[in-house]
């Protein structure tokens, strides 16, 4: 029988103590009332997810355009966390890390993770590097690129990590490869309540299936018109979620991602897709970078190169693995990115305070 919404499983610790449905409300006010920032984040969630609405209200990161507010119904929350559990075999009891902020889906759903599934939640204040406890055993976490960049020689302790909210660098995954926890990038977003296909980062088996995302929770997906992924998840959502993500479908449950449709180039009539550029660059640009695009009278739109910090050379050779049309017609540099709430680039307004947009 599934969960309700409702339900606070008996095992479930929070910091070491256990709570019951009834406990939780008072928890929330002594953090919204006396906690720090990051308790305060979650004291107010937790009020949200005791009122009397069979939904919550997120806001998203805006890092593709607005930041808005979606309404999620908590069932929805529900499923989603019995679906991570189950994907990744956590049972009653087992110890988990939060160190996210609790403000998005991705920080909510680790702690609805615990309330549903009885784990046991220890929560440290979001860093780069979170402060916790070296020696202490965990079955699963959940990071940013850059945590997890900056927290790769402590994984040992994780049984599994789960890493989204933004591009896994080819460094990042290079710092992972010999570690023993088995590291997965997710694919989601606040209106599918969190992650709905993981693929793997390391510990691969030979297969040739290592740029695939997999589908959880029986989720299907297909294509539009334009290309896009569309994602059929009755238990998340009761209408098909009709993405910008330009993918390539390998079978219902499988996909390969290739860009935002949103940042595609039309370059003298050839199609040019940024995040696969800025892949093929990851390991030749030092620092933070990112392809966009300026008009242009004879091509359209012209390829530009971003980069982040002070005015350098760049050598040609960088731009050796690129094809014929995806090397940058211009570089610009600019001290620092204008970034979303959530850490991620802005493009859209990092282009406009260098007036290219």
């Amino acid at each position: 029988m599934t969960p309700n919404y409702k339900n606070v499983h008996a095992k479930f610790k929070l910091d070491n103590l256990s709570y019951k449905y009834e406990d939780l409300m008072e928890i929330a006010y002594s953090y919204i009332k006396e906690g720090l920032p990051y308790q305060y984040e979650l004291g107010n969630f937790l009020l949200d997810w005791l009122d009397e609405k069979n939904y919550v209200i997120v806001k998203t990161s805006g890092s593709t355009g607005r930041p808005k507010q979606v309404k999620i119904k908590k069932q929805a929350m529900v499923n989603s966390a019995i679906a991570t559990g189950d994907f990744f075999k956590l049972k009653p009891g087992d110890k988990v890390l939060h160190c996210l902020p609790s403000n998005f889906i991705a920080g909510k759903m680790m702690i609805v993770r615990a309330i549903i599934l009885g784990l046991e939640l220890d929560m440290v204040e979001p860093a780069v590097l979170p402060l916790i406890d070296y020696e202490k055993d965990y079955t699963f976490s959940a990071f940013t690129p850059m945590q997890l960049k900056s927290f790769a020689k402590y994984l040992e302790n994780i049984k599994f990590v789960i890493v989204g909210g933004g591009r896994v660098s080819k460094a990042i995954t290079e710092l992972i490869q010999d570690k023993k926890p088995k590291v997965y990038e997710t694919y989601g977003m606040t209106e599918t309540v969190s992650h709905i296909a993981v693929r793997k980062l390391n510990n691969f088996t030979g297969s040739n299936d290592e740029k695939l995302f997999t589908t959880i929770l029986g989720i299907k997906v297909s294509q539009d018109d334009r290309g896009c992924l569309v994602i059929d998840a009755p238990k998340l959502s009761d209408n098909k979620i009709i993405t910008n993500d330009i993918v390539k479908i390998v079978s219902e449950t499988s996909f390969e991602w290739l860009g935002r449709y949103d940042n595609v180039i039309n370059s003298g009539g050839i199609k040019l897709y940024p995040e696969q550029i800025e892949g093929k660059l990851q390991d030749k640009i030092a620092g933070e970078f990112f392809i966009a695009s300026k008009p242009d009278d004879t091509l359209g739109d012209k390829l530009i190169l971003i980069i982040e910090g002070d005015k350098k050379v760049i050598d040609e050779a960088n731009f050796s693995a690129l094809d014929k049309y995806e090397k940058p017609k211009e570089i610009y540099f600019i001290p620092k990115f204008i970034e979303t709430k959530s850490g991620k680039i802005h493009r859209n307004k990092t282009l406009e305070a260098l007036k290219l947009k």
